[in-house]
């Protein structure tokens, strides 16, 4: 069964509030993928998820590394998959350990391996609702986040 949630954020503070919230519903291997346009505040989220797990490093998108690694109470695991055309492209990086693992996945642009990712992924959605807001929509089944 899937459940979907909705919320409109006014500010990037807003978002980053509301990821840290959304990081105590998270379990040991999740995996988020964030979906939206570039500016769509998909590392704004990333880096509420990271203060809510005590990342004490600079969180920034990963577009030329691809991957960054960041310890705090869980790992966690930011890949940009933005510059990869295919999963061709992505299986030599080690992606599938990483899905597998027990950090905390986060993958933009994860439209480029939608068959490698786990039936628990849960889905991510940014929208631009004008300059500040943005519109974010979370698509996960039952048993994928903690109550």
């Amino acid at each position: 069964m899937k459940t979907i949630q909705e919320i409109i954020t006014n500010s990037p503070s807003e978002t980053k509030s509301f990821a840290a919230d959304l990081a105590k519903k998270l379990q040991p291997g999740s995996v988020l993928a964030l979906y939206g346009d570039l500016g769509s505040g998909k590392t704004c989220f990333v880096q509420g998820l990271a203060e809510a797990f005590e990342v004490e490093e600079i969180v920034n998108s990963p577009t030329y590394t691809i991957i960054n690694e960041y310890h705090g109470r869980l790992r966690l695991n930011h890949v940009d998959l933005y510059r990869l055309k295919s999963e061709a492209d992505v299986l030599p990086l080690g992606l599938d350990e990483l899905l597998e693992g027990n950090g905390i996945t986060l993958i933009e642009w994860p439209e480029r391996i939608s068959s490698l990712l786990p039936e628990s992924t849960i889905h991510v959605y940014f929208d631009f609702v004008d300059l500040n807001r943005r519109r974010i929509r979370i698509e996960y089944n039952v048993g994928s986040m903690k109550a």
